[in-house]
């Protein structure tokens, strides 16, 4: 059995990005590994630091992740500030990361070219705390999408050299969990990149089916094929990569079909398309308001969370003091 750690950060809610990118092989993931998941919201102010709600994004994430199955009895489920070892390890580890590799961090140039106004030093160190949210519990396999595999590689090099630096095998380098599979990236509906909160190009999980219709609709497509086989614009690859992961093989195929005759309605592709999302996460939509109206569950859920999570995290903190010379007198 291996351990392995996930976080989502708590900016409000899961999008089909989530759920298709790790969540909906957590369940099967859970029973086979010692698993560790949380609501990272220390990351989540490194791009909102003023949030509106900050405990209610966090209900919301909470409310999200059990409706999609993660089980609390079989794995553990908690939020990240509510474990302080993290922060301590956090800044331990700060001090063997050096500016220069993590200005380098393709995230870092992403979000300073997006929020010029608010370049914050935990922006430039974000690699650190995932390092030290994962490190913590002595991950071996991380599940992450495409955007994060540089963030995991910079937790191989810290762990790698913590254990250099002060001559132990302490820390494993974890490997990212895909599941026997290429680390898939869901589209968004705005024809380019991926799909997330931040880019307002996302479907989430709890969106109504009006919400749904209505934001598949909009999305970006191009003029058309012009001639038999001609290849799909990417705007258009990303609307087929939805529909691979959302819809029947039949449904696939037939608008497939359509596009290489040049006889494709991208009206009728997308009504079709908000139809197949709308089966999928109407099921997840209702549990979790069923989740939101039970606080007592949801404080039951994270304190339990918290116990268990501490419990692994303070032995970490522990030893890593006593490695790098920390002592009682």
């Amino acid at each position: 059995m291996e351990t392995v750690v996930s976080g989502i950060r708590s900016t409000g809610k899961l999008h089909l990005g989530n759920y298709f990118g790790a969540i909906s092989n957590f369940l099967k993931m859970q029973r086979e590994n010692d698993c560790y998941f949380f609501i990272a919201d220390y990351h989540a102010l490194t791009t909102h630091p003023h949030p509106d709600d900050l405990h209610g994004n966090i209900k919301q994430v909470l409310a999200e992740y059990l409706a999609c199955g993660i089980d609390p009895e079989v794995a553990t489920v908690f939020i990240q500030s509510d474990v302080p070892e993290v922060s301590e390890l956090y800044l331990l580890l700060n001090m063997i990361a050096y500016v220069g590799e993590l200005e380098r961090t393709a995230s870092f140039k992403d979000k300073i070219r997006l929020q010029p106004q608010n370049v914050n030093a935990g922006l430039l160190t974000y690699p650190v705390l995932m390092a030290a949210d994962i490190i913590i519990h002595k991950a071996n396999k991380v599940p992450v999408g495409k955007d994060q595999e540089q963030h995991l590689e910079m937790t191989r090099h810290i762990a790698r050299r913590f254990n250099t630096m002060y001559g132990v095998n302490y820390f494993p380098e974890p490997d990212a969990y895909n599941f026997g599979k290429q680390l898939l990236k869901i589209p968004g509906l705005d024809g380019s990149g991926k799909m997330g909160k931040s880019e307002g190009n996302g479907v989430f999980l709890s969106d109504t089916p009006k919400e749904i219709r209505q934001k598949v609709m909009r999305a970006v497509t191009d003029a058309g094929p012009t001639s038999p086989g001609e290849e799909p614009g990417e705007a258009v690859k990303n609307l087929f990569l939805l529909m691979s992961v959302v819809s029947e093989p039949e449904t696939l195929k037939f608008f497939k079909e359509k596009h290489a005759s040049c006889e494709i309605r991208y009206g009728d592709m997308k009504k079709q398309l908000a139809e197949d999302i709308i089966t999928v996460t109407d099921p997840i939509r209702a549990r979790i308001n069923e989740l939101l109206a039970d606080n007592g569950y949801l404080a039951k859920v994270v304190a339990q969370g918290a116990e268990k999570a501490r419990a692994s995290a303070s032995k970490t903190v522990r030893e890593v003091r006593e490695i790098i010379g920390y002592k009682p007198f």
